[in-house]
């Protein structure tokens, strides 16, 4: 993970709706996580999707953990 690479995105639980800062890595281009919403710890499917060319994040998307991203 390289600390200059992580952005913060507003996002919000696709379970309880609340609003939370995401930290994103683009540094490692597309991929797909996990992360636990900070409010009532669901799990998050996340799949960042980077430009192979500039580097820069396309797409967020967020999904329960029944869902197929």
């Amino acid at each position: 993970m390289h600390e200059e690479r992580l952005d913060s995105y507003s996002v919000h639980c696709p379970y309880c709706s609340m609003p939370f800062d995401l930290l994103v890595d683009v540094s490692q281009g597309s991929h797909a996580t996990w992360e636990d919403c900070p409010y009532c710890c669901s799990p998050i499917q996340v799949r960042v999707e980077v430009s192979p060319i500039e580097g820069e994040l396309e797409a967020l998307v967020l999904g329960r953990d029944d869902e197929v991203l």
